[in-house]
């Protein structure tokens, strides 16, 4: 059944904005962007005392589309509009949620596909790397520009998680709440491999052109492709492809060629020409590499608990046990942290077949764990730490 725009617990038609930030902003790796946009959607009301926001902070391939519809007509709702609405878990009849486009991104904030203001043309390679510290510090802005001096909790999956787990160390006053899902604290050797292959993928098409393919009017769909076809395998567990697809055949024969025969090769086929049209390159290549910096110990001496340490927030942690990416160990590194640190923290991992994806696919034990701490952050007095 289609989702409906006017169905109660949807935020129905929504319209991103975009917001201008003329000042500039120094990155963590030495650069400074002059001037940034960020494109932003908002659901729910702000109160008059400023204290029922939430942030959504997104993943690799997110965006600031993640709740309701963008007309009567679409069909396909936000990325997480199973957890955003009226009587969902982020229930927008109590916060007020902001959700964003990181800088970087390329569904409207500045981000590669941009134009450099020194050139006139697309930033293209010239776009510096920015880190998961660069966007909370980017979000950051983008909360005094709301008017909000604290959220009642930052929410994030998967990296979304880890820009939650950022604003907790480094802005620790401004949010009561962490929100961690489907994260880590810092990438495995085996995360970094499987980025490299996807960003080697890209730059080894013909049309990636050093990057500056929008120059050449092209772009590196076929590396592109690859990329998000690795990525997808990472995100999804055995047994959920197994359920899925099993070794279904296309034609239910053999045809004794290299095409696409069996359901799981034409499925990854058509996610990855989907994504392709869709999504930037370069984009792709700096959010991934995002992924690999990512080590808040570092700063600490490589102390996770210290770096936890520095949060004034309360947690919720979860997990899934199909989620080999991410698995409920590297929750489990977090929780450990934070209860060294002895912060308050709650935990779950949760029973899923659906691997890394599980975050976004609703699950009734996920949802109801996920509704009854936010209705903790819903209830408890104002301005508490």
């Amino acid at each position: 059944m289609a989702a409906d725009y006017q169905a109660a617990d949807s935020v129905g038609i929504v319209e991103p904005r975009t917001l201008h930030f003329q000042e500039p902003v120094r990155l963590e790796g030495g650069h400074t962007l002059p001037e940034f946009d960020l494109v932003v959607e908002t659901y729910g009301e702000l109160n008059a005392e400023a204290d029922n926001a939430v942030l959504v902070c997104h993943a690799l391939s997110g965006h600031h589309h993640a709740a309701g519809f963008h007309s009567a007509e679409d069909r396909k709702p936000g990325w997480w509009d199973a957890c955003i609405g009226p009587g969902k878990p982020i229930d927008t009849n109590r916060f007020f949620v902001v959700s964003l486009n990181n800088i970087g991104g390329c569904h409207g904030s500045t981000g590669p596909a941009s134009t450099n203001p020194d050139t006139g043309r697309p930033y293209g390679p010239d776009f510096p790397v920015v880190t998961v510290r660069d966007w909370v510090k980017t979000q950051a802005r983008l909360a005094d520009r709301l008017g909000i001096e604290q959220w009642a909790a930052v929410i994030g999956g998967s990296l979304g998680g880890m820009q939650a787990l950022d604003w907790a160390i480094h802005y620790p006053e401004r949010l009561r709440h962490a929100v961690v899902i489907a994260a880590t604290p810092r990438l495995t050797a085996q995360n970094i491999a499987f980025n490299e292959v996807s960003r080697k993928a890209i730059t080894s098409d013909p049309a990636f052109h050093d990057g500056r393919y929008l120059e050449h009017d092209t772009s590196p769909q076929r590396g592109l492709m690859l990329a998000r076809m690795v990525g997808h395998i990472t995100y999804l567990s055995d047994v959920s492809m197994g359920e899925k697809f099993g070794r279904e055949l296309r034609d239910h024969a053999y045809h004794y060629g290299f095409d696409a025969e069996f359901q799981v090769e034409s499925y990854l086929q058509y996610q990855g020409e989907r994504f392709s049209e869709n999504f930037d390159a370069n984009t792709y290549l700096l959010m991934t590499r995002s992924l690999d910096y990512f080590d808040p110990a570092r700063e600490f001496g490589n102390d996770l608990s210290r770096a936890m340490a520095e949060a004034r927030c309360r947690f919720l942690v979860l997990s899934f046990s199909s989620d080999w990416r991410f698995a409920p160990e590297h929750s489990e590194k977090i929780v450990n942290a934070l209860v060294d640190a002895r912060r308050d923290v709650s935990y779950a991992e949760i029973h899923s077949n659906w691997g890394h994806d599980a975050f976004l696919v609703p699950n009734e034990r996920y949802l109801r764990l996920f509704r009854a701490y936010m209705n903790r952050v819903a209830e408890e007095p104002r301005h508490a730490r």
